[in-house]
């Protein structure tokens, strides 16, 4: 099975990678919604330590709105979800939603947009 992400591994540490994302993103027309925090969720619910962990909702509101136009339960899609954990050695890996790997892609008036999204998401980590 293809991976369903867009996966980069960076040099960079967990803190410096997430204080970044939300500019490399914003240059592409995102914004951040949301902001999940994996391991304290995990704390406070099952007592339990986890990897520092955070997922972001981003959303490109016109790219959104094209795609909520065309077929409206493409919501359940949105935001794109956008991953960053700290690996084993310390640095942050990025990973966000890959559209076109996704039931999105399935429908055939979102496959251009579902590129779209995947080549503005893909340019952002490269930013990291």
């Amino acid at each position: 099975m293809e991976n369903a992400t867009l996966e980069r591994h960076l040099t960079l540490g967990f803190d410096a990678a997430l204080a970044k994302l939300p500019e490399a993103l914003a240059s592409q027309g995102f914004g951040v919604l949301t902001e999940i925090d994996i391991a304290a969720t995990l704390k406070k619910k099952l007592g339990v330590d986890f990897r520092r962990y955070k997922i972001l909702g981003a959303c490109n509101p016109t790219l959104a709105h094209q795609a909520l136009s065309a077929v409206l339960e493409v919501g359940v899609m949105l935001p794109c979800n956008v991953v960053v954990y700290e690996a084993d050695d310390g640095h942050a890996v990025v990973h966000a939603i890959d559209p076109t790997r996704t039931i999105a892609s399935a429908e055939p008036a979102l496959a251009e947009l579902a590129k779209t999204v995947r080549d503005k998401l893909s340019a952002a980590l490269a930013q990291l």
